[in-house]
């Protein structure tokens, strides 16, 4: 059986009194990237809170490479190797792009080729250009380069994107596309929310789609690829 990276068990979570994911139960394999879709409000970014700490679940399991986080502190599942890249980028505007970039330096000591900040700008070579300016002087989609740079460098074992594509131009879309192939090809682990179908399709090994707080499919992806009735039913898009 291939290593499991990730691995959510009976995960019920609320807000307050409102119940908004319901047993939800899904795992990643190592090196591959999932997909987990859904229309607005279905649950996905509850998910992502749930999984790096931030919403705590009511029960259920989440297991890292078979380690249980569920009870841990976001910091913890930081230190353990969870990377974050969350909606609206939530870069430090103050300081300069290496600054952002040290500041979420962690080492993992067995990685063969861990992220630093030269293997981070050389991936972004626009950053590259841009290392001493203001973080928040840059454009949207050098700000999104520089929040997928800043949880590289805490050289994550799995890589949450919660819409990494949103908001940009069609140009920009496509270099974060480029991007995320180039850490599948690498082996990055990857759970990837995206409300770009096609993006996250054309990336994806695994689709999870929640609907209602509930998963409403899990599979492969050439599952969903010629059902167009599975994409109008859950996504409402095609």
């Amino acid at each position: 059986m291939a290593h499991e990276a990730l691995s959510l068990a009976g995960i019920n979570a609320l807000y307050g009194d409102s119940h908004v994911l319901h047993d939800v139960s899904f795992s990643l394999n190592a090196g591959r990237v999932l997909a987990l879709l859904g229309r607005n409000g279905a649950g996905k970014t509850t998910c992502m809170s749930t999984i790096i700490g931030f919403l705590p679940p009511r029960d259920g399991e989440i297991l890292l490479f078979g380690e249980s986080i569920v009870r841990l502190s976001p910091e913890a599942i930081s230190r353990r190797g969870v990377g974050f890249v969350p909606q609206g980028r939530r870069i430090f505007p103050t300081l300069t792009v290496r600054e952002n970039l040290i500041v979420a330096q962690q080492s993992r000591g067995e990685a063969a080729k861990s992220w630093t900040l030269e293997r981070v700008l050389g991936l972004f070579p626009r950053l590259q250009e841009r290392t001493q300016q203001s973080a928040g002087s840059l454009s949207g989609g050098e700000q999104q380069m520089l929040a997928i740079g800043r949880a590289l460098m805490g050289n994550p074992r799995l890589l949450l994107m919660d819409e990494p594509s949103e908001g940009l131009a069609p140009l920009i879309v496509a270099e974060v596309k480029r991007t995320i192939a180039r850490l599948k090809e690498e082996g990055q682990s990857i759970v990837l929310v995206e409300q770009n179908i096609k993006l996250a399709l054309d990336l994806a090994d695994e689709v999870v789609m929640l609907n209602t707080g509930r998963v409403a499919f899990a599979g492969n992806v050439d599952e969903v690829l010629h059902n167009e009735a599975l994409i109008t039913q859950h996504l409402g898009v095609f």
